[in-house]
Order: C-alpha cells, then structure tokens, then sequence
C-alpha cells in the first residue's frame, strides 16, 4: 500500500501497472466513460498519464511525482488524471504517443499529455522530474503551466488541439492505391531491389558487435530475419555474417540471462553489456523465431541452444497456470534496476568455492565489476579457448558451467524476484505461438509441437468471443477477458495458425484463419487504399483510426497481414485477397527499399515472392519423416500443406492429391506444377534447380 490509504478508482482494474497505482493520492481514473464525462461537466483538462508495469522510469516518476501529497492535491483539483496501460488500450497509446512526438519530437513512457475536454491532445512530454533538471522543467511546473494556458488561453488550446488532430489524421493516410490498377507481379517484385534492402540494412549494421544502429540497442530482429532469408536466397554471404553475429552477441551478451535465460529488451551500450533489465514475451518469442532461422541455415549448435534455454525460461517462468503467458517480467526488485540479476565476484566465490575461477573467466565477472560495482554476466572469450587453458576437455568444461550456473541460479531464486505483469496479451501469445511451431520445426522436439497446441487451444477458449463470427478479446486477467482485439491480435494469430497447420496437417487451423480474416477484411479495412485500421470499426473512443505500418518493438501488423493475404489467398483461391496482400507491398515499396530497417517484415514477403513461392504439398499414409523432413529444411518461401488420411482432398493444394501409399511431395511455383518426388533431398535438389534458371 502507498501514502493514501484510500484507494482511488484503479482498484477495481485488473492491469497490473494500473493497480500499482491504485493507492497513489492522485485520483486516478481508468480510461472510460466515468472520467470523460466528468472532464466534460466540470470543464477540467484531462492528464493521461501512458505506461506499463515494466517501465522503469514510470516507477521513478511515480516515486517522486504521483506518490507526493502536495502534487496530487494540485492534479486533483485541476485535471481528470487518467491512467492508461499501454499494452491494454495500444490503440490510444499509439495516437498519443504521435501527438507528443509531433509536439516535442521525442516519445517514450511514461507518456504524460494534457487533453481538453473532449479528448483532443495539446500537450505533452515523456518524463519530468520532481525538479528542474537534465533540460527537462518539474512536474509540478508543468502542471501549473498547463493549468494556467487552459484557464487564460483557451480559445488558443482548442485552436492548437484541433489543428494537431487533423494533422495526425492526415499523417495516418500513409499511402492510397487503386487495388485492381496496379502492376503485375513480374514487374514488381526484383531481385535487385531485395539486394537493395540488403545493401541498406547492413549499411545501418554494427560490423564489431552486431545489431543495427548505436546504443540504445534494441534487438530489430525482422532485420536479422530478412539477412538470413536473403543469404538463403541469394548466397550472400556478408548477409548471412552479420545476421549471425548479431545473435551470437546478443546470446553472449549482458542482454541474455546467462543463469536464467530469456532476453531483455534493449541494451544500453553499444555491446550488448548493460541491458534495460525488463523482458517482454514479445522479445523473447521474435527472438526464438530468428534464432530458428539462423539454426536451421547454419546447423550451429549455439542457436539450437539459444532456442531451447529462452523457451524453457518462458516456459518456466511466464506460463500461467491456466496455460497463457504473462507479458512482462519487470526490470526493478527491491525499487533497484538490475538488482536480481547482477553478482558481486565474492557473493559467487563463496557460492562456488574451487569452481568460481573458470566460471568468473567464463562470464567475464571481477573484483572491480563491469557495471556500478557489480557485475552483469556475460561472454567474453570462447568455451574451446577457456577449456584448453584450464586444461578440461570440452565436455569437462560443459559440466562445469552447467554445475556453476545451478548452484548459482538456486542461490539467485532465493532474492525477492522482480515483480510480473500477469495479465495475458492475444498478441504476444500469438507471437509465442509462431515461436513454438517454428521450435519445433527446427529442432523435431515434440514439447514444442505440444506447446504450440496448447497453447492455440488455450486463446480460443479464452479470447474468443460468444458470436463466432471472428471477433476476438484483447487482453485477459483473472478470469476476464476485455477490450477487442487490435490488427496486431488477429494478424499474428492467423500467422500462428498457418504455422500449427504446418507442423500438425490439421487443416482446421486454416478454417480458423478463413473465420478470422474475414472478420478483418469486414471491420478493419481502410477503404481509401490498401491497408487496415489498428483498431476495430466498433471501437468507438479514440479520435483517430490510425494505419500502422512501421516495425516497432513488434511486427507491422499490416506488414504480416499481407503476408498471411498471400499465402491463404492461394490456399482458399481467393484472388482478392493477394490482390490486396500485392498492393499493400506495392503501397509500401518506395519506403520499404529506402528506409528496410524500419520496414523490414514487409521486406521478407517482399523477398519470398520475388524469389517466388513454393507451393508444397505432401500426402501419403505415413509421412511423418518426409513432413519433418521438410520443416527442418529452410526454405523461407513456402507454403506447406498436408493430408495423411485424405480428410482435406479438397483443399485447393491437396485436390487430387489423394494418397494412401507411400508419401509424395509435390511442387508448384508460379502457377506451374511439377512430377511429385518422394524425398527430401529431391524436392530440395528441384528447389535448387528452379531458383538458378
């Protein structure tokens, strides 16, 4: 419990960061009906304060500013102070954000912007301290600027907040496009223009320490994704190095839990050292599919492992017991970032005894420390140098390691944990989803594959909503799911199911997706170009419908509702839905070559159909190994369906295809078919052959 033993009106909220601040002595409101219509009878500003229970400096700004008696009586008697979790409402979160960006030319949480009444931004900025300092004014100062601005000037408040409006309404209509006047295919997409993207990605790549960009670091694995893809492709090589460097640094890294395992989400070097110690599923799901990739290309053991030890962080340490996962693991314990995670050299020489040396030079860990006096784990040299040097044989020196990191680990369980945000995400377990069936394509282990199941099963029952009609929930906690469901839920949804689908041939999961994108195609399309709204026809509280189409901390999710347009457009041969899926990367071309980093998801469908597609599918009455087979092979443009018992002859991929003998594989690309093989090697060799001519 905070200062104010009163709760205010966050109590009755499931989100963790909004409980957080249900005993603040600021009168805190959800976002809703109560507090908009409130602001509107009393004529008050309203105070919209963004962030998420991970957030560091939202728990210092809370601290210093939302905890103290005499800012909270000057909040409450001048504005309707509303709370607002970002990852519950994305939606306002991301219109809001845009405002302060448009206002001061910087964003980040805490979001802090003043509305008027009726909900239009004015003003706004990230964090403030308790008192004027770094170039930023106190809170408290401004609070009692826009106080007086609103009182003495307000004809120029309203003026300046419809103008802003209407500039983030212009700004969302990216890009217009006549969907049934555009250019073929075989004029559009070209192998030049991926080497382009390539060419530009790794103009902005870090060549020593990998990743994109200098610090802060953030993990950018759609670029990593689209290298991997484009080496495949194209047998470029520097491609393929950076790619794999950036996720060896990052497995080598402070970034990556050395004990426990699992990713943080950013770095705050350039070498990956010191990380924001907070991690997210997302992160950790986008960075299992990329480490998939990169196993599956290069066969290197270190992915494999990166793969097995971040999926058994999260399904040891995020799963709850219902079978979702949480969306965050916070950076803070004890109010001191990093606190649970970094070791003083004496703490594990006691801990270790004879065993400390090997493992303080495995982990780079000192007397002086590499981060305020203590030390973060992380790798500096390589396990064949350091096993030569303590004269131990590779296995010797594996058991070692493995022994050290569980004592280490057991000791480390024993400090006060850093707290959890519990609530469970649609889009981050659809993500995890994705994550889960590609696990098991690379590495054959059955857990996944089990995981994966579950956990689709899990979504529906939870997320579903009553009508069946496609509609679907947000976020769920305690029994509750609320808020409908965002682009981003129902694009990496049906991304996960085609995926399910592939490595279980329950073509089920595709009916599924048929259901879901014909409830995008009806509520979330733009009907001035090509692309689709964030939010939903029914959402009605937000000023704006805002087009997202960068990558962010998450996938474009109109850059993966283009892909899942092509793919299932040939499945269901629904010839309007690639003829939006192509305009849509049509729309975004120009941007995508000049700017990938940003765009880099739409790059990789991009680059699969200009490497063009292959269409594969298999039947048989035992076609298990020919179907792992497959799925262990890279071949990232592909579609993949199969039948091995003649349920789904009728599926336009499978149509007489029917088989009940020994499996067979069959190819098609570019609207050509070609004789069915009855191995791997052989439709691999006819890939090969195909993509040289």
């Amino acid at each position: 419990m905070k200062n104010n033993a009163t709760p205010n009106a966050l109590v009755h909220e499931t989100s963790p960061y909004l409980l957080q601040h249900a005993y603040n002595p600021v009168q805190w409101y959800p976002w809703g009906t109560e507090a908009l219509e409130k602001a509107k009878t009393k004529d008050l500003p309203i105070l919209v304060s963004i962030g998420y229970s991970a957030c560091h400096w939202c728990h210092v700004m809370e601290r210093e500013s939302f905890e103290d008696e005499s800012v909270a009586a000057f909040m409450n008697a001048h504005f309707i102070n509303i709370k607002i979790d970002r990852e519950e409402r994305p939606d306002l979160d991301h219109f809001y954000m845009d405002a302060v960006q448009a206002i001061s030319g910087s964003g980040g949480w805490p979001l802090n912007v003043f509305l008027t009444p009726d909900t239009k931004p004015f003003y706004g900025g990230t964090y403030f301290p308790p008192q004027k300092a770094f170039n930023r004014s106190s809170w408290i100062d401004v609070l009692q600027a826009m106080n007086d601005v609103f009182l003495h000037k307000r004809d120029e408040v309203e003026q300046q907040a419809v103008t802003l409006v209407n500039h983030l309404r212009d700004a969302s209509g990216f890009a217009s496009a006549n969907i049934f006047n555009l250019q073929k295919e075989e004029q559009f997409y070209s192998k030049d223009a991926c080497t382009t993207i390539a060419e530009n990605i790794l103009a902005a790549a870090d060549k020593t320490h990998g990743g994109f960009g200098k610090a802060p670091k953030f993990l950018q694995t759609p670029s990593i994704t689209y290298l991997l893809a484009y080496a495949h492709l194209a047998g470029h090589q520097p491609s393929q190095g950076q790619a794999t460097l950036s996720l060896s640094k990052m497995l080598e890294g402070g970034i990556y839990d050395q004990l426990g395992g699992g990713i943080s989400r950013y770095s705050t070097d350039n070498e990956w050292l010191v990380p924001h110690f907070e991690k997210m599923l997302y992160d950790n799901a986008l960075f299992v599919s990329a480490l998939c990739d990169a196993y599956q290309l290069t066969g290197e053991v270190k992915f494999e492992e990166g793969i097995r030890f971040t999926l058994d962080f999260v399904l040891e340490e995020m799963r709850s017991r219902e079978g979702g996962y949480f969306t965050a693991i916070d950076a803070d314990s004890e109010g001191v970032e990093g606190k649970f995670y970094v070791w003083d050299k004496a703490e594990i020489e006691q801990i270790l005894g004879s065993s400390a040396p090997i493992f303080c030079d495995s982990y780079n860990v000192t007397a002086e420390g590499n981060w305020e006096g203590t030390n973060i784990l992380n790798v500096k040299e390589g396990k064949l140098n350091l096993a030569a040097r303590y004269k131990l044989t590779d296995g010797e020196f594996r058991d070692s390691i493995g022994q050290s990191r569980a004592k280490l680990l057991y000791e480390r369980k024993k400090r006060v944990p850093p707290s959890t945000d519990d609530k469970i995400l649609l889009n981050c377990n659809a993500l995890l989803l994705t994550a889960f069936c590609k696990a098991y394509g690379a590495t054959g282990d059955e857990k996944y594959k089990t995981a994966a199941d579950e956990l689709a099963l899990y979504i529906d029952a939870v997320f579903k909503t009553p009508g069946g009609d496609g509609m679907m929930y947000h976020s769920y906690k305690e029994g509750k799911a609320k808020q409908p469901a965002f682009l981003d839920d129902y694009a990496y949804l049906v991304e996960g199911l085609v995926l399910l689908q592939e490595i279980t041939s329950n073509q089920l999961h595709l009916q599924r997706c048929l259901t879901l994108v014909n409830y995008v195609m009806q509520q979330f399309q733009d009907q001035s170009g090509p692309f689709f709204f964030y939010s939903d026809a029914l959402q009605t509280d937000i000023l704006v419908r805002k087009v997202e189409l960068y990558d962010g901390a998450t996938p474009s999710a109109n850059a993966v509702m283009a892909k899942n347009l092509l793919y299932l457009g040939i499945v269901f041969e629904k010839e309007e839905w690639t003829r939006r899926g192509h305009a849509m990367l049509q729309a975004i071309n120009e941007a995508l070559i000049k700017y990938p980093t940003s765009f880099a998801v739409w790059g990789c469908t991009y680059l699969n159909h200009a490497y063009e597609m292959n269409e594969i599918a298999v039947t048989g009455s035992d076609l298990d190994s020919i179907l792992m087979g497959i799925l262990r092979t890279y071949i990232p443009n592909r579609i993949l369906q199969s039948d091995r018992e003649g349920r789904y002859e009728n599926a336009a991929m499978l149509k007489n295809k029917l088989n009940f003998g020994e499996p067979k594989i069959y190819l098609c690309r570019n609207s050509v078919c070609y004789p069915p093989v009855s191995a791997v090697k052989e439709l691999i060799h006819e890939i090969k052959n195909l993509s040289t001519k």
